[in-house]
Parts: structure tokens; C-alpha cells; sequence
């Protein structure tokens, strides 16, 4: 399991979900655990292309998986999205904040404009 804490981790976690076959993997985890070949059959690439995916994945600590018998059942780990999640919704505070300032401020424009026509 991967412990998050830096710049670094969060660089990591932004540049695998840059690849659009890992977020479509994400994706796909996101509504069960599945197997390997279950998750590769809807993409066009052969099976080894496929698990390094998987591994990037894993090593950003993203998804990983329980072993039964000679399957692995991958599943999504929420900790990683959680906080990348976390830092956006950070910045989703500021812009919200300047959004609401600008809209004060267009709004008492329009008043003085308004106000200087009579």
C-alpha cells in the first residue's frame, strides 16, 4: 500500500491517469473487481501491453488485487484518487472563492452603470 504524502506522489498519480487506456481501466474498475482478462478483452492490445498497465497502476498505488487460486481480482484502492481528489478540491476553493468575488464585482458594476443612465 502506498503511503501519500508529496509533490512527487501526486505527480505520479496525475501523470499514470494521463494515459487515457489507464483511466478507462479506472474506469471500468470503478463499477466492479474483475479479472485481468476480463478487464483486456474490450481493449486492443495484446495481454503483456495490458498487465503493464496494470502495473503502473498499481505501483501508484491506484488499484490492487486479491489472488484466488490462479486468478487475480483487480479492484480500484481510493486512497490515491482521494488525494489527488483532495488537492483539486483545494484549488475548487480558491477558484470558487475568485468566481464569487468577480460575480460581486460585475454585479455592482451593472448597478453603477444603471444607476448613471437617469
Amino acid at each position: 500500500m502506498v503511503n501519500y504524502k508529496s509533490e512527487n506522489d501526486l505527480s505520479q498519480i496525475f501523470s499514470v491517469l494521463s494515459d487515457p487506456t489507464r483511466r478507462a481501466i479506472i474506469k471500468e474498475l470503478s463499477k466492479s473487481e474483475k479479472t485481468v482478462k476480463k478487464m483486456a478483452e474490450p481493449f486492443d492490445m495484446s495481454l503483456p501491453a495490458f498487465i503493464k498497465h496494470l502495473k503502473v497502476l498499481e505501483n501508484a498505488g491506484l488499484v490492487s488485487f486479491r489472488k484466488v487460486g490462479k486468478y487475480k481480482y483487480y479492484h480500484l484502492e481510493p486512497k490515491g484518487i482521494d488525494f489527488a481528489m483532495k488537492w483539486l478540491n483545494d484549488l475548487s476553493s480558491f477558484w470558487n472563492s475568485q468566481l464569487t468575488s468577480l460575480e460581486k464585482y460585475l454585479l455592482e458594476s451593472e448597478k453603477e452603470e444603471g444607476g448613471n443612465e437617469t
